[in-house]
């Protein structure tokens, strides 16, 4: 590397880009988590079916399959300092989106709002990960990205508590109100409240993001030639991992948009709304304790291994909640509720803990399958990569699954028979691994969740 690169590189500027690029990572977490209090308020202001307020994760989840490669596209053609910001004013849009649609009492503007906003997301997440690495030193890399979803699940511990805290407030969530147009008008004036603070606050950060353009376009890394993710389908194991993708992420975004919902029920906690909702913020709290402590045991213990372990703990603590009296025996309820609800099941905080205690779990569960994936893959690495991310895209199906579950069963608790189910696939893939031929990753790479 030349002196003028290195000097690129180490600047004052260039450590604002670094400081600029890491709170990408904090933004998208923190208003993708946004989701979970939003669907509560969504689903008592407009009185929706479980299936119907799941379609909140739904619209936010299908971006990543329909934006991904749109996204990796404008990535090749216009470079990263242009994405991020083309990324941040997606959010943008669709924060001001929102607040159109929550003054207009229009649920489905609701979900235009959301996959615009992950359409944003998605081209940030495209961009920011294998720009931090390039930001800085070389040698120094692995710290940057480390710190950078540090942050990043800092952002989803704050998304729950800042939802909680201004989404869910209001007579409308009280337990037994009678909801009324002024508890509607209300809730979602807390809606656009919220999105309009986001919306403004983001709108001055690609001002800022605008003035190291310059430092971020010197220090990116080349973008290279477009290779479709559809070209990874020819390798067996990119397909199992990406199948492995789509069923975790699936099941923690199941788990996280119904986690408040089952919390605050007459039997588990029957807390209200917002205390409810204060402590789904442990979830990402443990999955956040998980990511650290997990990076370290990674350095003794096979990635395998460990991803055996979460995947049993992640089906033990599943059944748990799944046994879980949550259900109140009413004459129209069918036979299986009426069953399940006169049993002597467990109740109160043992199921509550164990739905938190998921996030641990699920902690190193995606940069696992992720790298494993691709030291086993026979396809381009890029290609398996951006294969992988599409599959992010399992979001938006398995919380409609959970949702139909419930539905169908009268139990919240039932529900999460669609997350155990993609526990076992992963604990199956940990134990197919084992054997499978392994390689060096050659290309730089980088995804997240």
């Amino acid at each position: 590397m030349s002196d003028s690169a290195i000097t690129a590189k180490t600047g004052k500027g260039m450590l604002l880009a670094v400081v600029y690029v890491t709170c990408l990572f904090f933004i998208w977490a923190l208003v993708t988590n946004l989701l979970d209090p939003l669907l509560k308020t969504m689903k008592t202001v407009f009185t929706l079916t479980p299936i119907q307020a799941n379609l909140t994760g739904f619209a936010f989840f299908i971006a990543y399959g329909v934006m991904s490669m749109p996204s990796a596209a404008f990535l090749s053609k216009f470079g990263y300092a242009k994405s991020v910001m083309v990324g941040l004013g997606g959010i943008v849009a669709g924060c001001f989106i929102a607040i159109a649609a929550a003054k207009l009492h229009t649920f489905s503007l609701v979900l235009t709002a959301l996959f615009v906003m992950a359409s944003g997301i998605t081209l940030l997440q495209v961009a920011a990960n294998p720009l931090i690495a390039s930001l800085g030193k070389p040698e120094d890399s692995s710290f940057r990205l480390n710190l950078s979803q540090a942050f990043n699940s800092l952002g989803a511990a704050c998304g729950l508590w800042f939802g909680a805290n201004f989404l869910l407030k209001g007579e409308i969530f009280e337990k037994g109100a009678v909801v009324t147009e002024v508890m509607r008008e209300q809730a979602l004036g807390f809606v656009s409240n919220v999105y309009l603070a986001i919306g403004v606050g983001l709108a001055l950060f690609i001002v800022a993001i605008f003035m190291v353009r310059k430092q971020i376009t010197e220090a990116a890394p080349e973008t290279g030639k477009l290779v479709s993710p559809l070209s990874a389908l020819t390798s067996k194991w990119a397909n199992l991992g990406a199948l492995g993708i789509f069923l975790y992420v699936g099941a923690e975004v199941a788990i996280s948009l119904n986690l408040l919902l089952f919390l605050e029920q007459t039997n588990i906690l029957n807390i209200s709304a917002e205390q409810a909702g204060k402590l789904t913020t442990f979830y990402m709290v443990f999955a956040m304790i998980g990511r650290f402590g997990g990076s370290a045991l990674l350095k003794v213990v096979k990635d395998y291994v460990l991803l055996t372990v979460v995947a049993v703990g992640a089906i033990a603590v599943c059944l748990v909640v799944i046994v879980s009296k949550d259900m109140v025996p009413t004459p129209h309820a069918g036979t299986l509720n009426l069953i399940l609800a006169q049993a002597p099941l467990t109740s109160g905080l043992i199921p509550a803990f164990a739905a938190l205690l998921i996030g641990l779990f699920n902690s190193i569960m995606f940069p696992t399958i992720f790298t494993m994936t691709l030291q086993r893959s026979t396809a381009a690495t890029s290609a398996t990569s951006g294969l992988l991310c599409m599959a992010i895209v399992g979001g938006a199906v398995l919380p409609l699954i959970f949702a139909s579950i419930e539905q169908a069963t009268g139990s919240r608790a039932l529900g999460f028979i669609a997350p155990l189910a993609c526990y076992v696939y992963v604990l199956w893939f940990s134990f197919a691994a084992r054997k499978a031929p392994v390689h060096e990753i050659t290309e730089a790479v980088a995804g997240g969740h």
